[in-house]
């Protein structure tokens, strides 16, 4: 061009779009992807995704647009692209069926509100064990009455460690204060839940004190497994406690683990275990609808506990005790903060080593708003248990 055609200039005159229009834009042109190139369509469906949310308003309220029918379509669109990239053969059978209906069954008891959360899981679990059964994939020898015992300890004790939280929160709602359960209250009552939970282990004929070790192999630990899964257990269930500082942390958080471990019940051949995982990861999805900032509904000690037992109960009850470890990197990081912070305290005399603890808060303070906060803590979870996969995967 000219230098006096490069001088011309012309007047900007911007169109309004539609709403409906941006909305529609990426959906249209991911279905077009898939119809004129179906191996582009995995790639072009993650850009026009992250376009959908932008424009579906999620990253300024993503409370709100989550219950937006397009999070449905969205949700179908994605799962025709995973469904388009494997094979038929090993992914449209019974219990895979079964584990997305009873997500759905999930979802739909925690968008009723948060008070459902823990009988959402429930229900979608015991559901699915009774389909299971009627359709003869749950064999009751003795490899699938062991297996079916530790799924149901698994969700027993986990409701055992709300009914704990329920109490506390009890008492500080009657109370009118901060403090339920005093720390020695709360230590005993899980103390006795944890050995509920080994004693119905034993009971079913699971007398194994071994830990894998990706690579590496096998550590006989005898009785004092027991001991140091006792004290794993109690840690965790805690560190998922405190996790629950922040809208939808803890339920993003669990979620991942959750999806993490449905993978991991898969290479372990334990479908019953993977339906405490699937039942538990749905019921966080349908809670985080009203739990994510602003959040309408509170998760509490209740539905943390719960999901602290569903945690270590299906991590300790598949065997990856190992894994189960990495995958709760993010919970162990929140308590042990909180541990460094006030042993920090105690040593130097009133000095504080993070501006705030448990370590979400910090990065409050420090002016993350909560989404971000939410976002990076899932992201870095994601990765442990990516990692965690891997190792499952290729070590053993």
């Amino acid at each position: 061009t000219t230098e006096k055609e490069r001088k011309i200039r012309m007047e900007y005159n911007p169109k309004k779009v539609s709403k409906l229009t941006k909305i529609l834009f990426p959906i249209v042109v991911t279905i077009i992807a898939g119809i004129i190139a179906p191996m582009s369509i995995s790639l072009v469906g993650c850009l026009m995704f992250g376009n959908l949310i932008r424009e579906c308003g999620v990253l300024n309220n993503l409370s709100e647009t989550a219950q937006n029918s397009f999070a449905n379509i969205i949700t179908i669109l994605l799962g025709i692209t995973v469904a388009g990239r494997m094979n038929y053969k090993s992914f449209v059978q019974w219990d895979t069926i079964l584990i997305l209906a009873l997500g759905l069954v999930a979802f739909v008891f925690d968008t009723i509100g948060g008070v459902m959360f823990i009988a959402g899981v429930i229900i979608s679990f015991a559901a699915g064990i009774a389909i299971l059964w009627a359709s003869g994939a749950i064999k009751l020898d003795a490899t699938g009455s062991q297996q079916l015992i530790k799924a149901i300890s698994a969700v027993i004790m986990a409701v055992l460690f709300g009914f704990i939280g329920f109490v506390d929160d009890f008492i500080k709602v009657k109370k009118k204060r901060n403090e339920g359960l005093t720390p020695i209250q709360k230590i005993i009552m899980q103390v006795l839940v944890i050995a509920a939970f080994f004693t119905s282990r034993i009971i079913s004929g699971d007398t194994s004190t071994t830990i894998d070790f990706p690579f590496l192999g096998q550590l006989d630990l005898w009785y004092f497994y027991y001991i140091i899964m006792g004290l794993g257990i109690l840690y965790l269930v805690n560190a998922v406690n405190l996790t629950d500082g922040v809208d939808g942390l803890c339920s993003s958080v669990t979620l991942v683990y959750c999806g993490a471990y449905i993978v991991i019940c898969s290479l372990v051949g334990m479908q019953e275990m993977g339906l405490v995982a699937a039942a538990a990861g749905a019921g966080c999805l349908g809670f985080m609808v009203w739990n994510l900032h602003p959040a309408k509904v509170m998760m509490g000690d209740t539905g943390s506990m719960f999901l602290g037992g569903i945690v270590t109960a299906v991590g300790i009850g598949t065997g990856t005790e190992f894994i189960m470890v990495i995958c709760c990197a993010i919970y162990i990081w929140e308590a042990l903060s909180v541990l460094i912070q006030m042993t920090y305290f105690k040593i130097t005399h009133g000095k504080r080593l993070f501006k705030m603890t448990p370590i979400h808060h910090s990065f409050e303070i420090r002016g993350w708003k909560e989404g971000k906060i939410v976002a990076v803590f899932s992201l870095l979870e994601l990765l442990a248990c990516s990692a965690a996969i891997a190792l499952q995967y290729f070590g053993v």
